[in-house]
């Protein structure tokens, strides 16, 4: 693979990322309104205390949502901080690892996903195998579970 299809490849990884998160992004701000929308229209009975129960649930629904859309957020930052046109020599944020079975992505922790026919581990730079991978060039039957075919 050359260098210019490397970059390529990390884009279309960053793409995929911004995809997901702003899914994440669209449902919490969906969420928000349902909950808004379901806490305005309790209506007040007999029984004030079910109104003012219905009234709490729908305020802590929409606090939750509010938290989770503030993470996306936060998550869409970081992926727009990673450069693509950075080549790594050495694994850290921003790498792709490409293995025999999977191909990592260092950017965000958004779990296992299939992009094109690959399996894509979206890792964390924080994540246990990402620090496990930090700093090292080449991993080559490093050991029997991971066994680098490519880093950049």
């Amino acid at each position: 693979m050359t260098d210019p299809e490397k970059i390529h490849f990390k884009t279309s990884l960053k793409q995929f990322a911004l995809a997901i998160i702003g899914l994440r992004i669209a449902a919490a701000k969906e969420a928000i309104e349902q909950a808004q929308q379901a806490a305005n229209q309790e209506e007040k009975s007999s029984a004030g205390d079910k109104y003012e129960t219905g009234r709490a649930m729908g305020q802590i629904d929409t606090e939750m949502n509010a938290r989770q859309l503030e993470e996306a957020r936060r998550e869409l930052e970081i992926i727009h901080s990673i450069p693509l046109e950075a080549l790594h020599t050495k694994i850290g944020p921003g790498s792709v690892v490409v293995t025999d079975g999977l191909v990592f992505f260092i950017s965000l922790g958004l779990g296992n996903k299939n992009m094109h026919g690959n399996k894509i581990a979206l890792l964390s730079p924080k994540a246990p195998i990402a620090g496990f991978l930090k700093g090292k060039e080449k991993l080559t039957n490093y050991s029997n579970n991971i066994q680098c075919l490519v880093q950049y």
